[in-house]
Parts: C-alpha cells; structure tokens; sequence
C-alpha cells in the first residue's frame, strides 16, 4: 500500500459541511469561516514513548490525538471548522491504520470536525494534528482576563488519568489502589468540552470580557500558572472543594494531591468568572451536560495557596509539566 492509496483508503472522505470549500486532494484546503468571526488555530503533537505507550490500541490513539485539539479550541470558546493530520509511520500496517482512523474520525464526526489535509510520511510513529475553529471577535475565553474576586471553577474531576498511567507504569502506591474503574479511558479517550467552552462563549459579557479559560493538559497547578501569570494575579484553592474520583480516595494523601493537582492529561476546562456570574456559570454547565465545581478564588495577591480544611493556607507550585525540564 503505497501513500496516497494510504490516505484513500483510510483518510479521504467526501468534504464535510458547509464550513468546507475544498478538503483533501489538492495542495491546500480551503474553508468557510462564518461572516465578521475569527479562527481559532492550534496545533499538538503526540510522540511515542513520549506521549503514548507503545501498546496503545490505535482506536483510542486515534480518539486522543484529536481529542487534545478539540480541547484547545473548547478553552477558548470556539466552534471546530475542520482539521489537518500529519503522520508518520514506521510501517503501512492496515489493522493499526483502520482501528486508528476509526477512532479519529468518529471523534472528527461527533463534533463535526472534518479531516481536510495533512501529510504521511515513514519515519518514528509521529502524530501532529492542526485545528481550525471559530469564535466570534471579543468572545474568546482568554488566559489573560482573571480578575481579583473572580471564582475559580473546574469542569469535572482530575488525577484519573494520572493514576491509570502510573498504573501503567507499575508504580506501587498506584497498581496497590483499587482495580481499573474508567481511569484508563480517562487517560486514553479524554473528552474534550466544547459545548461548555461554547457555552461560556456565548454568555452575556461582565466588565466587558468572557471568563479567563485554559485547558488542562499539563496538571491543574500548572495550567492555572499560566492563567495567573498572564492575569497578574494569584489564587486560592480550597482542598475542600475539589472533587475527587472513587480511584483516588484511597490514596495517600501525597499522592492523591499529586494526582488532582499536578497529574496532567486531563483535558478539563479551568475557568474564573466573577461571582455575579454564579447562576449563568451553573446554567452553562447544565446545558453542556457538563460538571462544574466552584473551587477557589483569584487574588490580588501573585502566586498560588492551596487552602487545608482546617483553614491553613499553603504554598503550591504553579509550574507544570515540561519536555524540557
């Protein structure tokens, strides 16, 4: 099977929706944004051995690596128009290639997010997707736009997802808690909020902006550094308030704070808004099908202090994960 019988075979459909001008089969794609909107363009790379295990099922790789991009554009609000794959393969392997390409188009179908182009090519197997979303001009969920006094609130649960992939590494503490119960499909098949995004997208302004938003890929005490860095504020996490999955209450409690607040891979929306906005937050998540907890406060005082039950304020580290580092 040479490349472009690849890409036929598995890859090339009949171009999906309006949004759609020209999609796979000439050098460039060409798409329709809605009038007076603007894009909404990101792009994540998954590497072997890096991001995913060798023994992944391809369907849920598949599922994952667009997954990721999704949730980018659902923390910021915006309506997928279409997406490019870049793949690079070891092999032309025809059972990897169909359950991979099932789980990245039913994916692409659910959120009407067609495939529009890209490139294969041989090499280590490489996953670089680029998405394409539209958001209407002042109704980005920014990083920028937390305020002192703003709640702090957190779509479902995190610390699933690094529990299963510590189960995965063989790490005591995480293969002695309880059997497998969802974690593992947390890690592998994440669900990206869109409709929440969108939701707080489209809700009526206060002082002029949308909430501040980010995606959590990296850990919550991370992701949310970003947020208070490009805000110039800091914020309080109540221990209280975070909910915390079956799996994880078992733990000790160092390990189940390193699951919740630095795990990572949750692909969780973490958002502020200001208290006024308490009903349209609640309204939002409800209409979205889509959990959310109230669990902090931003301040006008920098960094980030996670609040003990008994009211002791202690200091977490905002930093992330990092290839680099």
């Amino acid at each position: 099977m040479g490349e472009f019988e690849l890409i036929r075979r598995h890859f090339q459909r009949a171009a999906g929706g309006p949004s759609v001008a020209l999609g796979i089969g000439d050098d460039c794609a060409l798409l329709n944004p809605s009038p007076g909107h603007q894009l909404a363009i990101s792009s994540d790379m998954l590497v072997e051995g890096r991001h995913f295990f060798p023994d992944v099922h391809p369907q849920a790789l598949g599922h994952k690596a667009l997954a990721v991009n999704l949730s980018d554009l659902a923390a910021m609000g915006a309506r997928p128009l279409g997406f490019t794959l870049a793949l690079a393969l070891p092999h032309a392997d025809e059972a990897w290639l169909r359950g991979f390409s099932d789980g990245l188009l039913s994916l692409a179908d659910a959120h009407a997010c067609p495939l529009v182009g890209g490139d294969t090519t041989r090499g280590p197997l490489n996953i670089c997707i680029t998405v394409f979303g539209e958001v209407l001009p002042g109704r980005a969920l920014r990083r920028d736009a937390a305020r002192p006094g703003d709640d702090l609130y957190l779509s479902g649960r995190t610390g699933e997802a690094r529990l299963a992939l510590e189960r995965q590494r063989g790490t005591p503490w995480a293969s002695a808690a309880t059997p497998d119960d969802g974690c593992r499909d947390r890690l592998e098949r994440p669900t990206p909020r869109l409709t929440l995004g969108r939701a707080l997208a489209g809700l009526d302004g206060w002082e002029g902006r949308a909430p501040a938003a980010i995606d959590l890929s990296d850990g919550l005490a991370g992701d949310l550094g970003h947020i208070l860095r490009a805000s110039g504020v800091g914020a309080e996490i109540r221990l209280t308030d975070l909910p915390v999955a079956p799996p994880l209450r078992g733990l000790p409690e160092a390990q189940r704070l390193e699951c919740l607040l630095h795990g990572g891979d949750d692909y969780e929306l973490l958002f502020t808004a200001p208290p006024s906005a308490r009903d349209a937050i609640a309204a939002a998540g409800t209409a979205s099908q889509t959990p959310v907890q109230r669990i902090g406060t931003i301040t006008p005082q920098v960094g980030l202090r996670l609040i003990r039950p008994d009211g002791v304020a202690e200091p977490l580290n905002a930093t992330g994960f990092d290839h680099f580092t």
